[in-house]
């Protein structure tokens, strides 16, 4: 997690996307744990057939995610990214999800961003990080 990031303080999310969200952050909460190289596959595997995701969806999605996990507002990154990028998927579309790493201090990140750019990252240094593992939409190179 970036140094400074805090609880977030989302808004309220639309009650058609509470339960997705609540399910979506129970599958990141699990997803967390595996490997991952079976994370990328699973992710990859979840992204077929979707559409890339606009900024406003996936900062919609984001939003569901931390409005309904108190564990997504703060450290919990990679549950984040990987509950919002399932829920984009659950409306049809698919973000970028990206992981990366920097040194100094080590700290290690997961994110989701849309053409290159971060989404929802309040005084994000996402510039510090070097991008270790991204899974794009279907036919979108890593940027």
């Amino acid at each position: 997690m970036p140094a400074g990031v805090m609880l977030e303080r989302p808004t309220t999310p639309p009650l058609s996307l509470v339960p997705g969200a609540v399910v979506a952050a129970g599958l990141g909460r699990v997803l967390a744990r595996i490997t991952p190289r079976r994370l990328r596959e699973v992710l990859e595997f979840a992204r077929r057939g979707a559409r890339p995701a606009t900024e406003a969806e996936a900062a919609r999605a984001r939003n569901a995610i931390v409005a309904v996990s108190p564990r997504c507002r703060g450290q919990w990154c990679l549950q984040r990214a990987i509950a919002t990028a399932l829920l984009c998927r659950a409306g049809g579309t698919w973000p970028q999800w990206c992981t990366g790493v920097r040194t100094d201090p080590f700290q290690a990140h997961a994110w989701v961003a849309v053409d290159g750019r971060p989404v929802g990252e309040p005084g994000s240094d996402i510039d510090y990080f070097q991008v270790m593992m991204v899974v794009p939409p279907v036919g979108r190179d890593v940027s």
